[in-house]
């Protein structure tokens, strides 16, 4: 895991919300539909080099790197960075959205998962933009508030919107609003309605709730943990602990390409 240029300086005036979480990140965030991958792979004017932004702990660099020759995966926080897979052609670095290190037009896709909201918005397209090869594409992706099956679905909702709502960073919104309200450089081209499923034990939905960063700031700033009162509300209507339910999160995902 190398440093690329600039990543002295990586880690500051950044909302790290992640970092004191990364193992649990790693294991307990939901995965992204191959179809992503595959759809973006078919656009790319090549599959020599993708960058990853904001990689976390490599949830999209993996799928990548079965499609790409190679993979540049950066983040700012290097605890997330720790927690990644490692792989032959997967060069994972740290350093800023708006400062990848990376030489003009050298990548095929630029992807950003779950993160665009964290940005410096206008000067990270300014970066894609340059590290492009022309006619290159750029996708940027979150997924919103998730949904679940009755009788799981009415605490969920309370604890997400109630219980931790307040305590969500205010760019939370921009998810919510599937970035509608955030500028895209490109012009869009047409993609599929997708959607992130995962079948959930209640351990692992425990764990991915755990994960975030209200819950986190919840914390912080009450000095208890919201927590355990939830898993017993949830456990009183889950059944077996080793259940699977079903959850679903909204997709959204904004795909340009790069004038050639």
């Amino acid at each position: 895991m190398g440093d690329g240029p600039g990543s002295s300086d990586a880690r500051r005036n950044f909302p790290d919300h992640f970092s004191t979480v990364a193992a649990a990140y790693a294991e307990f965030r939901p995965r992204y539909p191959e179809a992503v991958f595959d759809l973006l792979a078919d656009l790319a004017p090549a599959r020599r080099l993708a960058w990853d932004c904001a990689t976390g702990n490599g949830q999209a660099a993996g799928p990548l790197a079965a499609r790409f020759e190679r993979v540049v995966a950066t983040d700012a926080s290097r605890e997330q960075l720790a927690q990644a897979a490692p792989r032959a052609n997967i060069e994972y670095r740290v350093a800023r959205a708006e400062a990848s290190g990376l030489p003009d037009a050298c990548a095929d896709l630029v992807t950003v998962a779950q993160a665009l909201h964290w940005f410096d918005v206008a000067a990270f397209h300014a970066e894609a933009e340059r590290v492009l090869v022309p006619g290159g594409v750029l996708a940027e992706w979150s997924y919103g508030t998730p949904s679940a099956e009755p009788p799981v679905a009415a605490p969920l909702g309370v604890f997400y919107a109630q219980t931790v709502g307040p305590y969500w960073p205010p760019t939370r919104v921009l998810v919510d609003a599937g970035y509608r309200d955030i500028p895209f450089p490109f012009a869009r081209l047409p993609v599929p309605d997708l959607a992130l499923q995962a079948d959930l034990s209640l351990r692992e939905l425990l764990g991915y709730v755990d994960t975030w960063s209200a819950v986190q700031r919840f914390r912080a700033d009450r000095g208890s943990d919201p927590l355990p009162a939830f898993a017993n509300e949830l456990a009183a209507v889950w059944g077996p602990p080793e259940r699977r339910r079903h959850i679903r999160w909204p997709l959204t995902l904004r795909v340009g390409r790069r004038p050639a």
